[in-house]
């Protein structure tokens, strides 16, 4: 009676582990000597140009590819427009056929969302983690997802002629400047609603609180004056008028560390393509689909405490009464 065929490693016969290790190893050679490393110490080899990766130019401004009723309109903008239908037709081949026993696609989704939603009401409680869930998880997915296909190879290697010049037809939206800008002005929005919807025009005492210098600078005329009352009145509206500036530059960080974070891993892997084709970049794939999952989770989460915090002042007054 014959024993048990004997495998290799993984599954695998020796012989296909040994062509996969011949393979890898030829892709590791050839790659080094077609890139800028290779070609610097043995020149360049004529029968590995196609292998060869063109010199990286990487530009921050994003080209204009066309105008849409007047508006320019980037190859971001474009890239943006992709991420939306691609989470749409996610979406709807999720939910088209919605089972009590999940497939494996609706496992994931449902994962993914459930996990968003437990973090919501981890932090802004019940009752408000099921009202901000919907735009926090739209952030979350939108930034995600950005930085996700951005990295399909050749993503961004269509080029058109746009307005005399050579551009590319893609570019990850997170790496235009004006996309990270318009999220960051959304979650202001957002902040921002949610506030005057708790507390109404008193929200804004926060920022413009001159009500304590006025009313020490009242009290004058009644013969009561106060230098201290004055200083302190001077003071909290300083203080607001620094938090109300804080806000804004809460908008300019927002934009700038998703912005940076996004452009310069684009930049890290057009420069290891570069180095050494088809072998370099691999690692930083890995790095880059880890940053994109933490950049999302930093720009959602943020959001989400800033909105906690707009709406918990009128909660504990409420709970003090």
């Amino acid at each position: 009676m014959a024993g048990p065929k004997k495998r290799g490693c993984l599954g695998c016969s020796f012989p296909v582990l040994i062509i996969i290790a011949v393979i890898a190893l030829g892709i590791v050679v050839f790659g080094f000597l077609s890139g800028a490393l290779g070609q610097s110490l043995f020149g360049e080899i004529s029968w590995l140009k196609w292998m060869t990766v063109p010199k990286p130019d990487p530009h921050l401004p994003a080209p204009v590819i066309f105008h849409l009723l007047g508006l320019p309109i980037t190859n971001g903008v474009v890239a943006g427009w992709i991420t939306v239908v691609f989470l749409v037709v996610l979406s709807w081949a999720v939910t088209r056929r919605m089972q009590l026993v999940p497939g494996r696609l609706q496992v994931v989704f449902e994962a993914l969302l459930g996990w968003i939603f437990d973090l919501c009401r981890s932090i802004a409680g019940e009752v408000n983690g099921r009202k901000f869930f919907p735009v926090v998880c739209t952030i979350f997915l939108f930034v995600l997802f950005n930085a996700w296909l951005s990295l399909i190879p050749g993503y961004g290697s269509i080029l058109i002629h746009s307005g005399g010049h050579e551009a590319e037809l893609l570019r990850g939206a997170n790496t235009d400047v004006n996309t990270p800008l318009a999220i960051a002005a959304i979650s202001f929005i957002f902040v921002a609603y949610f506030g005057f919807k708790s507390l109404g025009i008193g929200w804004l005492k926060q920022y413009f609180n001159f009500g304590p210098l006025f009313r020490s600078l009242g009290r004058i005329f009644k013969g009561k004056f106060s230098l201290m009352d004055i200083f302190s009145g001077v003071i909290e509206a300083f203080v607001g008028g620094l938090e109300l500036l804080s806000r804004f530059i809460t908008i300019i960080s927002f934009t700038f560390r998703l912005f940076g974070n996004m452009t310069a891993g684009e930049i890290l892997l057009l420069i290891a393509a570069f180095l050494v084709p088809w072998v370099l970049a691999i690692p930083f794939y890995g790095l880059e689909l880890l940053i994109g999952v933490v950049q999302a989770l930093i720009f959602s989460l943020l959001t989400l405490v800033f909105v906690t915090m707009a709406v918990s002042s009128h909660q504990s007054e409420a709970h003090s009464k």
